[in-house]
């Protein structure tokens, strides 16, 4: 969810706009409630700022469905495990900002939307976590929503409390903004169906929409970490969709075992990671396989066959490593080009 306290804390709006800059939980229920008494629909849109397409497009979802559209901008500490990368995590207010501002008057020449952007919650950690941050530690004390044991496979077993904290803070980010709609991206697979898991549990009075993964013309998934890449390791960072739609195409040409389908992923990031070892360190790029999975679409169970009337999730994650051999003058990324992980998935639909 994104802001750091050392964003502008006096903002009431965002410049040359009518959004609302609210930083407290007291501020964005005096927001809402008016709006729930002239029954005006609000949908928001959670993020960790550094925002980019696929951002927008979910916040112009949010604007055509409802009357008040809120993003909010935090960097939520208890999804990151205790060796991540929170300290490096772009902050960039002022672009993110702008790039509101700037969507809000196209919004407004648009006559197909019900609304607008309303507000930007940006609040402090100290509002979120009114009793303290209870910590990153996997035994940490405190107040935790955890959704098991879809939140303990594949993301959950590589970072333990990842899904402990999304699954926390948006349950807080539901409480304090109390809206219609919610819009998460289809990027983040397992946690939309870890958040649909706790809408349902908890009988949360909020519609999950899922908007489609906004993608680069390569077929590289749009993230916030992508700033990360520099660009030697940016033009590899494509093999993760490659070898997901390999394995695409070899269920859409009959496969249903697992075995069958993987393997063709398998092979496009054998032969990547076999051309790289092949250049000189200057040159090469290096990464690792966190996973490979085909699971079923509502659970994350790992299949054996894949039941065509249910379809289901292909996933992957890897690990970018630093440019071991930089050249002079070369674009590393953001914060020197630390080691990136990347998400994406493919959904096999139902045939």
């Amino acid at each position: 969810m994104a802001c750091r306290t050392s964003s502008p804390s006096s903002l009431e709006k965002i410049p040359a706009t009518s959004i609302r800059v609210l930083r407290t939980v007291d501020s964005v229920r005096r927001w809402r409630r008016p709006h729930l008494l002239d029954r005006r629909t609000v949908g928001l849109v959670p993020t960790m700022g550094a925002l980019h397409e696929g951002h927008i497009s979910l916040i112009r979802a949010a604007a055509r469905e409802n009357h008040h559209v809120i993003v909010s901008i935090y960097v939520n500490p208890a999804q990151f495990g205790i060796k991540e990368d929170l300290a490096s995590y772009p902050v960039t207010w002022a672009a993110d900002t702008e790039k509101l501002a700037r969507l809000d008057r196209e919004l407004a020449d648009d006559g197909a939307n019900l609304g607008r952007i309303s507000a930007v919650f940006a609040p402090t950690t100290a509002d979120v976590y009114p009793a303290g941050f209870p910590g990153q530690e996997v035994d940490s004390k405190g107040s935790f929503v955890n959704i098991t044991p879809v939140a303990e496979v594949l993301e959950g077993a590589s970072r333990p409390t990842f899904f402990r904290g999304v699954a926390t803070v948006c349950m807080k980010l539901f409480n304090m903004v109390q809206p219609e709609r919610v819009y998460f991206g289809q990027k983040d697979v397992q946690q939309t169906v870890v958040i649909r898991a706790m809408v349902r549990d908890f009988m949360l009075p909020v519609e999950v929409v899922i908007g489609p993964t906004t993608r680069a013309a390569d077929g590289l998934a749009l993230s916030s970490r992508n700033v990360y890449l520099g660009e030697r390791r940016r033009v590899v960072a494509t093999v993760l969709h490659r070898a997901l739609s390999a394995a695409e195409a070899a269920y859409g040409a009959g496969a249903r075992d697992r075995e069958t389908i993987l393997s063709a992923a398998q092979r496009v990031v054998k032969e990547t990671l076999e051309g790289q070892m092949a250049l000189v360190p200057e040159r090469r790029v290096m990464f690792e396989v966190d996973y490979l999975s085909l699971a079923g679409p509502d659970d994350m169970v790992e299949l054996d066959v894949v039941d065509p009337a249910k379809g289901g999730i292909l996933s992957g994650a890897i690990k970018m490593l630093p440019v071991e051999a930089p050249r002079e003058g070369e674009d590393l990324g953001h914060s020197g080009g630390p080691a990136v992980r990347l998400i994406d998935n493919i959904i096999l639909a139902p045939q």
